[in-house]
């Protein structure tokens, strides 16, 4: 009989934590608008779409009206594409129904929600909050104002041990060319490719950032000009022989990469503008190519 009672007693626990689990879960806008906020799943459903009878209202063309749904049950909470349009994105996987995991990305339209689960949901919540201050939602490589604070204390570093330090600017050419053949969903996915592309073909210390829309920048502590001329046109090759994909659709793109040192430039904003200047240099020079 005591066995019997001890049993039972764990498989009662089991299921409420997995209820806790479910229904304290959420969702958290990281890129688009309204960014930040938190939708809970306490109801156990959020509906996502254009609609104003949506709990997720998301006013964008790309949206259906009735766009997705996500359910919590017990244990497992699944997101379900209703017929929309343009599809539900699931860490960029197109899906028609999908159960869902800590962490993962949702993209409906051009809005990217992230979903979270666990024990410590408010804790979680306000470590994505956090992240958002550093982190780009599109391409999840860092924003401009972590690039700003962390170029400011390479460049203290650099003078105080006088250490090399680059700065590499590059601009997608005719990216307006981009959304006005292939739609700004197509730009966007492109974007996060080509982020994640650079981020991948870059070290460790290496700090890659989106600054505008389709403006990146790469700092390189202990790298010299020369060097950083070097990085930027072994990125401008990679970029130019590769193909980036939008829903089976083969998109084409080249960048214009400028390059400044430290040296003269003693600050933040003067090295921005000197590779600034280069980047310019290189988009008038017709694109595709390095300066600086």
């Amino acid at each position: 009989m005591i066995a019997r009672k001890q049993k039972t007693a764990v498989t009662v626990i089991s299921k409420i934590a997995e209820r806790c689990r479910t229904s304290d879960a959420c969702l958290v806008v990281v890129y688009g608008d309204e960014l930040g906020r938190k939708y809970t799943l306490a109801q156990g459903q959020l509906a996502i779409g254009r609609s104003a009878q949506c709990d997720i209202q998301i006013d964008q063309e790309a949206i259906s009206r009735q766009h997705a749904k996500v359910v919590a049950g017990f244990g497992e909470t699944v997101i379900s594409d209703l017929g929309s349009t343009n599809g539900t994105y699931v860490n960029d996987e197109l899906v028609d129904s999908k159960a869902l995991a800590d962490g993962d990305l949702i993209k409906i339209g051009r809005t990217i929600l992230k979903y979270l689960s666990g024990n410590n949901i408010e804790a979680a919540y306000y470590e994505e909050i956090y992240r958002l201050t550093t982190i780009d939602g599109l391409t999840q490589v860092y924003n401009r104002r972590y690039l700003n604070e962390q170029l400011e204390r390479e460049i203290y570093r650099a003078r105080r041990y006088s250490r090399d330090l680059s700065l590499v600017l590059f601009e997608i050419d005719n990216f307006s060319q981009v959304n006005h053949a292939f739609g700004h969903l197509a730009g966007d996915a492109v974007l996060s490719q080509l982020a994640k592309l650079i981020r991948g073909n870059s070290r460790r210390e290496d700090l890659v950032a989106r600054l505008e829309r389709e403006l990146f920048g790469v700092v390189l502590p202990e790298i010299n000009l020369k060097n950083a001329r070097n990085f930027a046109e072994r990125v401008r090759k990679l970029v130019d022989s590769s193909h980036f994909d939008f829903e089976g659709a083969a998109v084409q793109i080249t960048i214009s990469l400028g390059c400044a040192a430290i040296g003269q430039q003693s600050d933040v904003p003067s090295m921005i503008a000197a590779a600034s200047q280069n980047l310019a240099l290189a988009k008038h020079r017709g694109g595709n190519c390095v300066s600086g």
